[in-house]
């Protein structure tokens, strides 16, 4: 259906997108802006799970295979709390340099034939003549921003202030580690990303930050307490300041991106453009490799472009529905840590691995770990808390939406 596809940002969902477009009709023109030089991505590394894997497997088996030999895995979680360790078995894991990722999109998109154009930023005022114009250039997307009423824009932004950084520690399975200070609790989220680095982000309360002189401390500073505070953990081994424009890295607070529609004309968002979830249930690049299948099937089974982007965008926003969901209780779990962080270890963790469910912040923690303990015995009460939760989380939603309206 379409001829000539100009993808404006060259981050994970417009690459593949290209790879899916040109796979399906080579005769496609398929070009890639990207304002940034080649290779000089920001971040560390991204996380993903087999059932994606599966996917890029089934939609391109070359790529697929590529990223699974660059990619470490896992198939445990640990969570240190204190002095005290537990370890449990899980999903198998990945995770892959940013670098290395995008590296090898852009590699297999040129093989396929796409055109690649780095250091080269598109606005409204210099798009070129296409007939589908994707906006995957992120949360602060310039495309959306002209056009942010009628996208109906919404960003929230969360309480807890965090920073994403590297390590030469390579942890063998995902942890957590949380650790108490003078001033509150801070904790850390890694993952390996290679045989010799890991990811490593640290997050705590807004007071913690201040408290810890955090908010203050040059980046030198910063690090070399953040070290001492998870010198356990690390295992003496140095974190490392994420790479931006200024060289520095950067603490923030994570926002929440939602948008009313996500097409205007001939112009569509996917990715991070999109939609954002918190960070802290590892989706970021799932969900926008997952958006780029999505769009290339309805780009190719749709008769029109309209009806090809009205598919889409319903699509994806049903199958974003419980994953939004599961991002926001996560995010509010970490905001209200110490409701949990007292629990006996074991309790403290499987409400670590619960932190999703709409129904445990309305719960007593203790109440609600004998209560999930007991649904994984009685398929009864299983399919009770499956359906009381999502009750109880719509109904709170309601009043709260009431109340501020009346406020």
């Amino acid at each position: 259906m379409c001829v000539k596809v100009a993808c404006v940002g060259g981050g994970p969902a417009g690459l593949y997108l290209s790879i899916l477009l040109k796979r399906q009709d080579p005769s496609h023109d398929i070009t890639v802006h990207e304002r940034d030089p080649e290779g000089s991505t920001y971040g560390w590394g991204v996380t993903y799970w087999r059932g994606l894997l599966d996917k890029l497997h089934e939609h391109d088996p070359e790529s697929a295979r590529a990223l699974e030999r660059a990619s470490v895995r896992w198939n445990a979680g640990v969570a240190h709390v204190g002095d005290l360790t537990t370890r449990h078995g899980g999903d198998e894991g990945f995770g892959i340099g940013r670098h290395r990722l995008l590296e090898i999109l852009a590699a297999r998109a040129r093989s396929l034939g796409v055109r690649l154009e780095f250091e080269h930023e598109m606005t409204d005022g210099n798009l070129p003549a296409a007939d589908l114009v994707v906006a995957g250039d992120g949360v602060n997307s310039a495309l959306r921003t002209r056009h942010a009423d009628h996208f109906g824009s919404e960003i929230t932004a969360g309480r807890n202030p965090y920073i994403w950084l590297g390590t030469t520690k390579a942890f063998d399975a995902f942890t957590f580690a949380f650790v108490e200070t003078d001033h509150g609790w801070i904790w850390c989220y890694g993952y390996p990303f290679s045989p010799e680095r890991s990811t490593c982000v640290v997050e705590c309360a807004s007071g913690t930050w201040t408290g810890l002189g955090l908010d203050s401390a040059n980046e030198a500073d910063g690090l070399a307490l953040l070290e001492k505070l998870f010198a356990d953990v690390l295992d003496g081994h140095p974190l490392i300041g994420r790479a931006t424009a200024d060289g520095s890295a950067q603490w923030l607070n994570f926002r929440t991106l939602t948008n009313g529609t996500w097409s205007r004309d001939n112009l569509v968002l996917i990715g991070d453009a999109a939609h954002t979830t918190h960070y802290s249930i590892g989706a970021g690049t799932t969900l926008a490799l997952e958006d780029a299948i999505a769009l290339a099937d309805a780009l190719r089974e749709e008769p029109s472009l309209p009806q090809a982007l009205v598919r889409y965008e319903r699509q994806r926003k049903a199958e974003l529905l419980s994953i939004q969901s599961a991002a926001r209780y996560s995010a509010r779990w970490y905001e209200n840590l110490p409701r949990y962080i007292r629990l006996p270890p074991q309790q403290m963790f499987a409400l670590l691995g619960q932190r999703h469910s709409p129904l445990l912040p309305y719960v007593p923690p203790q109440i609600y770990y004998r209560i999930d303990r007991a649904a994984g015995r009685l398929e009864a009460l299983r399919r009770f808390k499956r359906w009381l939760g999502p009750k109880v989380a719509r109904t709170v939603h309601a009043r709260e939406l009431a109340s501020r309206r009346q406020g």
